[in-house]
């Protein structure tokens, strides 16, 4: 498949370097330009758009759902791709509301990110089928819980689900790639908004017992 313009934006050295490879070795690119953090790319893609960027999102500096976002506002059709380790719910929906159209983990095969890419450029929006799951799973949980669960913030919501499942806090640190300071914190923002005073109270109240 022949397109124009793709830019990588990533500031591991190892991974853009094979992301430039696979790309070349599979996609017939015009312009290829990469990029290790959201500095450098934005005033460059703002002044010069690209068909295709693809953002990893914890980058140094700005992160690349923010850069993603300014993007969006003034190049509406530039198609923006997420290829992160990040899959918790929170980040998803950040990514997609920003403007991204595809959402990847990277442990995707490589085949599959470049299929991903031709993808997107025929006007599909790809996503890992783990972050399928997710989405799923998120919008499922909404019509199970109450209204005192609608009320917290998408992060509380999902540390709160990880607490239904008996996880302890350096579990869900683990899993959603936060500090146990961080978890805990939310934890006590929980606990605070429902008032209540220990993990079983508060799931009793928003309808997960």
């Amino acid at each position: 498949m022949k397109i124009n313009s793709i830019a990588i934006i990533e500031d591991d050295d190892k991974v853009r370097s094979y992301l430039a490879e696979e790309i070349h070795r599979h996609i017939e690119v015009t312009d290829l330009r990469v990029f290790k953090d959201a500095e450098t790319a934005l005033p460059e893609l703002t002044a010069n758009p690209v068909d295709i960027g693809l953002f990893d999102i914890n980058l140094p500096g700005m992160n690349g759902i923010d850069c993603i976002q300014r993007l969006k506002i003034v190049h509406p059709k530039m198609q923006m791709m997420v290829l992160t380790v990040y899959d918790n719910a929170d980040t998803i929906f950040d990514a997609l509301k920003a403007g991204a159209t595809s959402y990847l983990l990277k442990s995707t095969a490589p085949q599959k990110i470049v299929e991903a890419i031709e993808e997107v450029n025929l006007g599909g929006s790809p996503i890992s089928s783990q972050i399928a799951r997710k989405v799923i799973d998120a919008f499922a949980l909404r019509g199970k819980t109450n209204k005192y669960f609608q009320d917290l913030s998408r992060r509380e919501q999902e540390i709160l689900e990880q607490l239904s499942k008996g996880y302890r806090y350096k579990e869900i640190a683990d899993k959603l790639f936060l500090s146990i300071d961080t978890v805990r914190s939310h934890a006590r923002n929980i606990y605070e908004k429902l008032h209540v005073n220990s993990r079983v109270e508060a799931l009793k109240k928003t309808g997960f017992m």
